[in-house]
């Protein structure tokens, strides 16, 4: 596959903007690196680079030939897969983009559950935002998406979607921990901590907020969620998160409780790939028991 070496020197050189980075990256010399992209761009008829004062960058038509390569490949990544499979040997590597609530405990049972029974297969997980992780399936660099409330859904295959209250994470001893059913106006009466602006939870606080009279003001903003988790226990304040990356500590330090839904209705955590892929064998395997899982999730969460 020597032929898709030079596929990945342009890729180095739109990812780094400069031949001379990129030279340095993929280790060859800048003078060899500047040939070989003069040398297909001749042979390709178009060139794929504006030539900047401070380096370079992918012109429309290096746009379209890199997007051809990271389909190639993924094409490439599913026949070798089906190929494996041929043999009774599953290999092939998984990439997810995800949010950070799938870190703590859903995504790594769930890693460490299709390893058991396929240890050839790697996997690389990327955290991103609900708007980067489109941006990751829309660019081949990763095969599946598992995040909460995406933002544009344009080219986004859902596989599966389960709903998620957002629930408020406090100390037992809050005053708020005493009231039989948590409102929203209450929880933004109160000092709190939230998730940044680019986050699903904080988009649906935002606009559940504005159509009342209260908004989100709060003391401590973090594009950390376990930030959010242990900052409860150092100051009398409350914050919020989705019940699929909280789990009871078993020391009685934290209680989660969700917003009424009269106030926040439940967001959706959805599971999905770029429409119109045929992912390759690891991932579309990988992406039937994750769904399997998130169905199993909610028939708990119901019970």
């Amino acid at each position: 596959m020597k032929h898709l070496q030079t596929f990945r020197l342009i890729e180095a050189v739109a990812r780094a903007g400069s031949m001379r980075k990129a030279a340095e990256d993929m280790n060859i010399t800048a003078s060899a690196l500047n040939r070989r992209i003069n040398g297909f761009e001749d042979e390709f008829g178009a060139e794929l680079f504006e030539r900047l004062p401070g380096g370079v960058r992918l012109n429309p038509a290096g746009e379209l030939l890199l997007h051809h390569y990271r389909a190639t490949l993924s094409d490439l990544s599913r026949v070798q897969g089906q190929v494996a499979d041929l043999s009774g040997e599953r290999r092939g590597h998984v990439s997810i983009a995800c949010s950070q609530a799938l870190l703590p405990y859903f995504l790594p049972q769930q890693i460490a559950r299709y390893r058991r029974d396929h240890p050839g297969v790697t996997f690389t997980v990327n955290i991103r935002d609900r708007s980067q992780a489109e941006q990751e399936l829309a660019s081949y660099s990763s095969d599946l998406a598992l995040v909460f409330e995406p933002v544009y859904l344009v080219d986004f295959e859902v596989i599966q979607a389960v709903p998620q209250a957002v629930n408020v994470v406090m100390t037992p001893d809050h005053p708020l921990a005493r009231k039989p059913e948590l409102r929203l106006r209450d929880c933004l009466d109160t000092r709190h901590v939230a998730p940044s602006l680019k986050y699903g939870v904080r988009h649906l606080l935002d606009f559940a907020a504005k159509r009342g009279t209260r908004r989100v003001s709060p003391v401590v903003e973090t594009e950390s969620f376990e930030l959010i988790r242990h900052y409860v226990l150092h100051e009398k304040v409350i914050g919020f998160q989705i019940p699929i990356g909280l789990r009871d500590p078993g020391d009685g330090s934290l209680l989660f409780r969700p917003i009424s839904e009269r106030d926040l209705p439940p967001g959706n955590l959805i599971l999905g790939q770029m429409r119109g892929r045929t992912l390759p064998v690891a991932s579309a395997r990988f992406a039937m028991q994750l769904a399997t899982a998130l169905k199993d999730v909610t028939g708990a969460a119901m019970q």
